[in-house]
């Protein structure tokens, strides 16, 4: 038994879910979300809840109730709060700043990076040394966030380069005489 299938997802209020066929549509204050479960699970929607249920014992429909359910979740989250991760940038004369959609780095290359930001994400650079990343997908703010740390990857023998906030870096000794 999957226990975070089991669990309902509850709709908060201003949020409505439709359901048509396997497609459900979640609609909050920040935008609209569509998933297609597959063939595996039911999805029921009923006084503000939304359950997923496997259609059977086998074990793709056990992987999928999960992962279904982690994904409305995830959809109603979206449309309410939204989701958001931090990077910040070290080392001497990395530098990012918007200009309109575009995210501009200083990455230690001979020219800039531009990044331009995708429909439904936005990105912001309140200080030199950091990024937000914000959305209402969940799968799109990650993978964006991926991408920008992609460029400069940071590195474990001085520590320079794009990080997640919080995250730990192992460092490595140097060489030795």
């Amino acid at each position: 038994m999957s226990r975070i299938g089991k669990r309902p997802v509850d709709l908060p209020s201003g949020v409505s879910a439709s359901l048509s066929g396997q497609t459900i549509e979640v609609k909050g204050p920040k935008g609209a979300q569509s998933f297609t479960a597959t063939d595996d699970v039911t999805l029921t929607v009923e006084d503000n809840v939304v359950t997923v249920e496997p259609r059977g014992k086998s074990k793709r429909a056990r992987q999928q109730w999960g992962m279904s359910r982690t994904i409305v979740a995830n959809m109603v989250q979206g449309v309410t709060t939204g989701f958001k991760k931090e990077l910040e940038i070290q080392g001497v004369g990395y530098r990012a700043q918007m200009q309109g959609n575009t995210l501009k780095l200083n990455l230690g290359y001979s020219h800039d990076v531009d990044f331009t930001a995708p429909e439904g994400i936005t990105i912001t650079a309140p200080k030199q040394t950091e990024i937000v990343v914000e959305g209402a997908d969940a799968q799109a703010v990650g993978e964006v966030a991926a991408k920008i740390r992609d460029w400069r990857r940071p590195e474990p023998y001085k520590g320079k380069g794009i990080r997640y906030k919080g995250e730990f870096i192992f460092r490595k000794e140097g060489k030795k005489k």
